[in-house]
């Protein structure tokens, strides 16, 4: 069984930095795709981030272009997400979904059904 946990959310004023985790177990992350999405109050789920481990490929929104970046621990079998310049408008539930394939493509990466394990979210919100 695959489980995948989310922490590190909270509340945080504009300008802000955060860094999320997702400790996944049941399986070993580091030979499949795993991507970082998020969901606003009214809005649909959107894509943040992905990684193609086997690669190192790494592709992200372009609303989070330099100030998010993806990083892994094979160790500890757990994905993080460094959010920094955080903006109001990055407030959403944050979630974390395993692919049981590499993704080698953004538009792959980018696409929620590609991936078939998600977490339960964690909440971030910033402050203006």
């Amino acid at each position: 069984q695959v489980q995948l946990v989310e922490s590190g959310g909270g509340l945080v004023q504009a300008g802000g930095s955060l860094r999320l985790s997702c400790a996944a177990s049941g399986r070993t992350f580091s030979r499949y795709a795993m991507g970082w999405f998020r969901q606003a109050p009214g809005k649909e789920r959107e894509f943040v981030v992905g990684i193609n481990w086997s690669s190192g490929s790494t592709y992200y929104a372009d609303s989070v272009k330099g100030r998010f970046t993806i990083s892994g621990d094979n160790a500890k079998n757990t994905v993080y997400l460094q959010m920094n310049s955080l903006k109001p408008e990055d407030t959403s539930v944050y979630y974390c979904a395993s692919a049981v394939w590499p993704l080698t493509t953004a538009q792959d990466m980018g696409r929620d059904s590609n991936y078939p394990y998600w977490g339960q979210g964690t909440q971030v919100t910033v402050s203006s």
